[in-house]
């Protein structure tokens, strides 16, 4: 074995060995992976081998459409056969709900360029001669399918193969029975990998473990959220019907799914394999895999899966006369939101992730493609943040990790609503006053962890989500919580912002190395600042407030904790002239926003509240009541007079009931996710993570005045002086949907042009419930930027007009965040 290599690849299932293929592509040679047995021992040998091109994510849906590329043309370039039979596959709608989250899909499949057809019972009679569509009485009837004519199935095996002779063709080693048995890293920053066949040194490691991610992590220090579950799948003898079908001349059938019956079935051989998502699968190896278990199954359990089993005998009659072979009952990973964690490891340098793969042959492709372009490139291709490790925290525990993954498992064929909350592993992680918010109706949400309320029942109204596509049960109520703020004044918690204080003498030239706007100078100064990528994509969004001299207060969004943690932490410098320290959890925060917020406010505090002394966009240190140390900024997403009030964690009962006391008068009231959701698109603030990602310069973003070129240099800089010279490719616009009846936009709609050419993506949309407008955020290409521009966009595959408006169709000359206190 090599005893030094620029990456170690540990794990080698088609995830792993993926991995190594792209980074020989990348052109880095002097790569090796460390297998503990054999190539494929893991799940990758007992996986049925599907590649679904269906996926609502805008990331997934690239990385799953790279892979089915790859897998096409990866038997010319090495000559290793890999099994790809593309058949197709059909997805059957047998309610509106269901038909409604397909129609919503081709939005995402328009902007990646993924194939598909909505097709009508005839047309999959036509496709799938065997197939009941129903009589709605006996069996469900079926209304339409979504088909993926590019869609099909492989063999894993022969997949990891061709990946494999494609990296030693790229002069990459692979090193089997050779097992890790201990990690350390160097103080050069290297890792040194001690194994049963000796010790290799290397800059980089991925970790590629499947079932043995949680145990490989602890190796390294860290907790990684990926936990198996058993997958059962049935494999029957020859089918009578399947056999003269094909004997005719019948082409092999597309893979079916019947979501609605949360099973897959393809052809095997002349036989079929049946794939349910069952209640009941348990999770295992949540203290990692016992050294008995090597290329192993569990027993079946066909009792699980007999409700599954009797709707596909309905479906497909021709399996009611075959004979069960075998049930093959394996694990495969995990994580609590089913998408993989691809990317850098919390904490630690140039550890990297490739783990938690519940759909590991489909993703294997791509997820490979963009890690192997982090690792060379220092940044992915497209945006990651879906599958980005460090989108989970420190609340990921074990038994928080069990519950939430056997949760997703039996939900892999539910209907995935834009609006849906799940309930397991929850309540978690709440703010003080979260009783208190949940005795006043707030229906709670779950974010990173937190509990968040979405919207508020009143009285008599019951406290309860109807999951939809369109406008649903707590429309009324949004719009009501709209205009009160709007109107009057309300509150809403987001205690879960990140919070981070930045203190020391080399504090604001740091931070000004790392933002494209330019940092606060001056004490009670607060400024919107964007930390870029290298190639000038917005990495982080930060509203920098500057407290006192040598001290920052840093707030961002409350799902990038870790990011925006782990990017501050690898970018300190090595001086000791800033320190960082990580507050979210010792500071709440209540937005008191709303044209009645002053008077509220002034009750509570000596501090002058007008214009004069208080300007918009500038803080102050206060007392709120009799709670001190408040900082008071008088910024908030909801484009309304108003403050943030970043208080002590330990004031949040005092001063959560001053501000009802002082603002029962006022008519003060809740707000929540949901409302604030409408304001912000009323205003076209954009939101990290949806308008606002690595995909996109501020440029782009049409955040021109957040970016000082003629300050120092920072991160992103040069990639924006070639952008600038070239010319910005895309612009972000706002859009008047008109025609909407029930269904709004709500991000990842496609908009077309006069020709139908698709020129644009929606990231975000709602209805501005106080505009009486439907409202799309979007990217476009320049010539269509101009306001009164008129373009399509496609919702539930209904094509409406959309007209370019001028930004902030609510109040745009922000006249009510400037409001003075009256004469």
């Amino acid at each position: 074995m090599k005893s030094h290599a620029r990456v170690v690849v540990i794990g080698g299932g088609v995830v792993g060995v993926s991995t190594l293929y792209h980074l020989t592509k990348k052109g880095w040679s002097d790569v090796v992976l460390l297998e503990r047995t054999e190539l494929t021992a893991g799940s990758t040998w007992h996986a049925a081998g599907l590649l679904p091109l269906f996926n609502m994510s805008y990331t997934v849906g690239q990385i799953h459409k790279y892979s089915v590329d790859l897998y096409k043309r990866l038997p010319e370039e090495t000559g290793q056969e890999v099994s790809f039979h593309v058949t197709g596959n059909l997805r059957l709608a047998t309610n509106r709900d269901r038909m409604d989250e397909y129609l919503k899909y081709c939005g995402t499949a328009n902007t990646i360029g993924v194939p598909f057809e909505v097709i009508s019972p005839s047309q999959i009679k036509e496709l799938w001669p065997l197939i009941d569509l129903g009589d709605g009485v006996n069996t469900d009837k079926v209304i339409g399918a979504l088909y993926h004519p590019d869609d099909g199935h492989i063999a894993p095996v022969d997949l990891t193969m061709a990946l494999r002779k494609g990296a030693r063709m790229g002069g990459a080693e692979i090193y089997e029975q050779t097992e890790v048995t201990g990690v350390q890293q160097l103080p050069s920053g290297e890792w040194k990998i001690t194994t049963n066949k000796g010790e290799i040194t290397c800059e980089h490691v991925v970790c590629a473990t499947g079932n043995y991610a949680r145990q490989m992590g602890r190796m390294f220090g860290i907790n990684v959220p990926a936990i198996p579950v058993e997958h059962q799948y049935i494999v029957y003898d020859e089918s009578p019907e399947l056999k003269a079908y094909r004997e005719a001349g019948g082409n092999e059938l597309a893979v079916l799914r019947e979501s609605d019956a949360q099973y897959y079935l393809r052809e095997e051989r002349n036989g079929w394999i049946l794939g349910p998502y069952e209640k009941g699968a348990p999770a295992r190896f949540a203290d990692g895999v016992p050294g008995w278990f090597g290329k192993s199954l569990f027993e079946g359990d066909l009792d699980r899966l007999l409700p599954h089993v009797e709707a596909a005998m309905k479906r497909v009659p021709a399996l009611e006369t075959c004979g069960i072979k075998t049930i093959v009952n394996g694990p495969i990973s995990y994580t609590p939101d089913g998408n993989p964690l691809i990317g850098p490891a919390f904490g630690k340098r140039n550890l990297w992730l490739n783990e938690g793969h519940s759909f590991g042959v489909t993703a294997a492709g791509g997820s490979g493609w963009q890690l192997a372009e982090w690792i060379v490139e220092g940044e992915p291709g497209i945006d990651m943040l879906a599958v980005d490790p460090r989108r989970y925290g420190a609340y990921t525990s074990k038994r928080y990790t069990v519950a939430k993954n056997e949760e997703t498992y039996r939900n892999v064929f539910t209907v995935h609503f834009p609006d849906e909350e799940r309930e397991d592993g929850r309540p978690l992680k709440t703010s003080p006053v979260y009783d208190k918010l949940d005795r006043m109706g707030a229906v709670w949400g779950q974010r990173y962890g937190w509990e968040r309320a979405n919207w508020y029942a009143p009285e008599g109204v019951e406290r309860h989500d109807k999951w939809s596509f369109r406008r649903t049960n707590y429309f009324e109520h949004v719009g009501n919580e709209c205009r009160l703020m709007r109107d009057k004044v309300g509150i809403i918690d987001l205690t879960a912002f990140t919070k981070h204080e930045v203190c020391g003498a080399g504090a604001e030239a740091w931070l000004d190395s790392l933002v494209a706007n330019k940092v606060p100078s001056k004490i009670g100064r607060i400024a919107l600042c964007h930390a870029l990528t290298k190639r000038g994509g917005i990495h982080a969004e930060f509203t920098i407030t500057k407290i006192a001299d040598n001290h920052y207060y840093v707030v961002s969004a409350g799902a990038a904790e870790r990011i925006d943690s782990d990017f501050l932490q690898k970018n300190l410098p090595a001086d000791g002239s800033v320190t960082l320290r990580n507050i979210t959890g010792s500071r709440g925060c209540f937005v008191l926003a709303g044209p009645n917020s002053r008077d509220v406010l002034k009750k509570l505090t000596d501090s002058p509240l007008d214009n004069k002394s208080f300007p918009w966009l500038t803080s102050q240190v206060i007392e709120v009541g009799m709670a001190t140390d408040v900082y008071a900024l008088r910024v908030n997403f909801v484009g309304e007079l108003g403050w943030e009030l970043h208080f002590p964690i330990e004031y949040a009962h005092h001063i959560f009931d001053q501000l009802f006391a002082a603002g029962r008068e006022f008519g003060i009231g809740m707000v929540g996710i949901r409302a604030m959701e409408s304001l912000r698109v009323e205003k076209s603030y954009r939101m990290w993570g949806t308008d606002l990602t690595r995909d996109n310069t501020p440029f782009e973003a049409s955040l021109d005045r957040f970016v000082r070129m003629d300050k120092g240099d920072f991160i992103g800089r040069a990639a924006l002086e070639q952008q600038l010279a070239a010319g910005v490719p895309n612009r972000f616009v706002t859009l008047e949907v008109q025609g909407v009846v029930d269904a709004d936009p709500l991000g990842n709609e496609p908009l077309f042009n006069a020709k139908g050419a698709v020129v644009g993506r929606a990231t975000a949309g709602y209805y501005g419930h106080v505009t009486g407008k439907s409202i799309a955020l979007a990217y476009v290409k320049p010539e269509y930027a101009e306001v009164g521009t008129q373009l399509e966009i496609q919702i539930l595959g209904e094509r409406k007009r959309a007209v370019v408006v001028p930004e902030s169709p609510y109040d745009p000359e922000n006249r009510k965040l400037r409001a003075d206190a009256a004469a």
